[in-house]
């Protein structure tokens, strides 16, 4: 269970734990030490979330030799997280947040505009979290293009 108060810039980043497209429960604790990205997506399966996906499966080698791990959430149930995962040699976990509670954390579950219609859902974002625990970067809004050359660019200066 996490708070409802949203992570900030600057500050430590509360402790969570979700299931996993791996079939373990993984907990952000588990990477202290080390860099870690979150990105949080709409949907499995769908265009920009697929090449959203590939982009961080097909920079990973960078970002682990920067110390950095992947993390990707959406509200997709674990199911759904193992075909994709699978589909597309994910290299890296994908979480569950099917109670949203993560992504209310981060402040991306949000009241979003389609064809005119209103719907709750994850808004596209990144969150850089450094070797202590603590918040130091975010992008919110995330459009796909380009956006993993921003994250390696940003890791590589911290």
């Amino acid at each position: 269970m996490v708070s409802e108060q949203q992570v900030q810039l600057g500050q430590q980043v509360p402790d969570f734990t979700l299931p996993s497209s791996s079939g373990e429960d993984i907990s952000l604790s588990q990477f202290r030490g080390q860099k870690v990205i979150i990105y949080f997506y709409p949907k499995d399966s769908t265009p920009a979330c697929t090449q959203q996906a590939c982009d961080f499966r097909d920079s990973s080698s960078f970002f682990a030799a920067k110390g950095a791990a992947v993390i990707g959430i959406s509200a997709d149930d674990l199911k759904s997280h193992q075909k994709f995962a699978g589909k597309h040699s994910l290299p890296f976990p994908l979480l569950a947040d099917t109670e949203k509670e993560v992504s209310r954390l981060f402040g991306v579950w949000q009241l979003k505009k389609m064809y005119g219609r209103e719907f709750e859902g994850i808004v596209r974002s990144t969150f850089l979290i450094d070797e202590q625990g603590i918040l130091v970067k975010e992008w919110r809004k995330v459009k796909v293009g380009g956006h993993v050359d921003e994250v390696l660019h940003a890791i590589s200066e911290t």
